[in-house]
């Protein structure tokens, strides 16, 4: 199973979306990047966990290194 592809396509970066594009890229069915701030949202079980915190917490971690699948959500 997938992220739905409809979805993918209304989402964007809470952080960027009120003064930029907020433009995700879905990265190997695991994780969305906004292509303006660099913050980098977990999909976990299917869903994308949207949450600024989150995104911020794998900021500084280069794409190729970001785990696949991510992590569980404490």
């Amino acid at each position: 199973m997938m992220v739905n592809p409809e979805l993918l396509e209304i989402l964007r970066c809470p952080a960027c979306v009120r003064e930029k594009e907020g433009l995700l890229d879905y990265y190997k069915e695991s994780w969305l990047i906004c292509r303006d701030c660099g913050r980098k949202y977990p999909i976990v079980e299917d869903i994308p966990v949207m949450l600024i915190e989150e995104g911020d917490k794998w900021i500084h971690t280069a794409t190729e290194a970001l785990p696949v699948p991510p992590p569980p959500m404490e």
